[in-house]
């Protein structure tokens, strides 16, 4: 097992609230996911970078502080973003999850992917 798929099995054991989780890395590519199937985990990809990406724009238009983290909810559940050194972790949750515990949990996962001298 490499050491991202190690930090997202870390990532589900101590995390009850995370559903299903993708680590992306800087060119886009899925570094590591726990969906089972490639295609979803790429499309589950995609659509993170993509709100992350909108995110980021309209943020960049009103002049906000770089945006680093984001969750989108829904009567169904969330979607949470962190970004950081140029990778990108994405989860899905149930409904109504305690929001700073989920982004403490995919944080500590960056920072266990983060080599020396990377930020995370």
């Amino acid at each position: 097992m490499d050491a991202a798929a190690a930090a997202l099995a870390d990532l589900v054991e101590i995390s009850s609230q995370v559903e299903a989780a993708v680590v992306v890395g800087d060119d886009g590519a899925v570094t590591a996911s726990t969906l089972d199937d490639e295609l979803r985990a790429k499309r589950f990809a995609e659509s993170a970078r993509r709100l992350f990406d909108a995110a980021v724009d309209n943020e960049a238009e009103i002049g906000s502080p770089p945006l680093q983290q984001l969750e989108a909810a829904t009567l169904e559940g969330s979607v949470f973003v962190v970004r950081d050194a140029g990778r990108l972790i994405a989860a899905i949750t149930g409904p109504e999850p305690t929001v700073g515990l989920v982004f403490y949990d995919l944080k500590t996962c960056l920072r266990a992917l983060a080599g020396p001298g990377e930020a995370a």
